[in-house]
């Protein structure tokens, strides 16, 4: 037992003459037994978010020896986070613990795999161990992260709705609610655009909710964020960008911007008879446009400036012959297929007198009888005037001493 002195009493009996002696041995104690730990392992948790000085009570051994021999001394194997600490209670008590001395991380380090060692004060000194078996349980002090912070998309703005923009990945090396996450669309740029993506909130898959328009948004930026489910709650970001590619959808438009109407017929070549402005919406070769007029003459279209022009005289005109001219202004851009447009122009030639009243024949030889009465009737003359109104109507007179008509 641990009691000591430890003594054996025998009685000694002697006969003829028949004596007792009463005899006590004293047995000594000598280091045999080696301290014992209750279990070979010992299974601890602790949370990787407990603070340094963390304590945790631990089960001593036991020696079945006395005095020096029984005097346990421990030791735990090298450890950057744990250290052994002996206290002295009340009439002598030791209490062991086993002392946090540096933050956990999981993340790096799941599980710490310790041996403590039980020395007793025999000389030599016995041992005894057990194997601490320390789990780290997670705390939620990781936020998701994305394996990029930019993400680049181009799309065609006639992308349909549903078509698939991309998908983000984010990883949380927390366990667990930890490590469980959603995503969202938290702002758009423009934020007017907000309602034209979407994301599944479990595969960060994003999609086309709405309609593009490179005319109007030619980039959207979207912020998306990963929230994890632990408390408090953790989460990270990051930007998609979505690069509106043109597509030629949209045919070129002319405006007459000024027209000067009627032309006189003996208007200068280069005259400008209308202004005329040509735009389309789409950009690079999509919004390049061509201009024609047709018939070919006698107009022709000169630049002014960008996406201007004037329709301008380029062959005299004789009002006599054409009167009026049908002109269309023709547009085509640089697409494939290109698209066109069109603007007709109706150009009326004023007129100008710029001819005179001519006789079918240049001499008439007429017969008059004589004795004709005065005013009697000889012959009928014409003249005519291809010009118009006032410069082609003919009035007649008689030259050389007759009398007017």
């Amino acid at each position: 037992g641990k009691s000591a002195p430890c003594a054996l009493r025998l009685e000694v009996l002697l006969d003829r003459p028949l004596r007792v002696f009463h005899v006590e041995v004293e047995v000594t104690d000598i280091n045999d037994n080696a301290p014992r730990f209750s279990a070979a392992y010992k299974n601890i948790s602790f949370s990787e978010n407990s603070p340094p000085g963390s304590r945790f009570p631990l089960e001593g051994a036991s020696d079945a020896d006395i005095g020096s021999n029984a005097q346990l001394s421990y030791a735990l194997s090298p450890s950057d986070h744990f250290a052994v600490e002996v206290l002295r209670g009340e009439e002598n008590l030791e209490s062991l613990f086993l002392v946090l001395t540096k933050l956990l991380d999981r993340e790096s380090l799941s599980e710490h795999r310790l041996v403590l060692t039980a020395s007793d004060g025999g000389r030599p000194a016995l041992t005894g161990t057990v194997q601490l078996v320390i789990s780290v349980l997670d705390a939620n002090d990781n936020a998701p992260q994305f394996n990029q912070s930019v993400f680049k998309v181009q799309l065609p703005e006639d992308a349909a709705e549903g078509t698939l923009v991309g998908r983000v990945a984010a990883t949380d090396p927390d366990e667990g609610i930890n490590q469980e996450f959603f995503y969202s669309i938290v702002s758009t740029v423009p934020a007017s655009q907000r309602d034209a993506f979407s994301i599944d909130p479990r595969t960060g898959e994003i999609r086309l909710h709405g309609l593009l328009d490179y005319e109007v948004v030619r980039l959207h930026e979207l912020q998306i964020e990963a929230r994890d489910n632990g408390f408090p709650p953790l989460s990270g970001h990051c930007k998609v960008v979505v690069e509106v590619l043109d597509v030629n959808d949209n045919a070129p438009e002319v405006w007459v911007t000024s027209l000067s109407v009627p032309v006189a017929e003996d208007a200068a070549l280069g005259t400008v008879v209308a202004l005329l402005s040509v735009s389309d919406r789409d950009s690079g070769p999509n919004g390049r446009v061509r201009c024609a007029v047709r018939p070919p003459s006698p107009f022709g279209l000169v630049a002014t400036f960008a996406g201007s022009y004037s329709l301008v005289l380029r062959e005299a005109l004789d009002r006599e012959r054409v009167s009026e001219y049908e002109v269309e202004v023709r547009a085509e851009d640089g697409g494939a297929p290109p698209l066109r447009a069109s603007r007709g122009l109706r150009v009326p030639v004023s007129d100008v007198n710029d001819n005179a009243p001519a006789f079918a024949q240049a001499v008439y030889t007429v017969l008059a009888r004589e004795n004709n009465a005065a005013g009697a009737e000889l012959a009928r003359l014409w003249a005519r005037d291809p010009d118009e109104a006032g410069n082609g109507r003919v009035s007649y007179s008689v030259a050389e001493g007759g009398a007017g008509m």
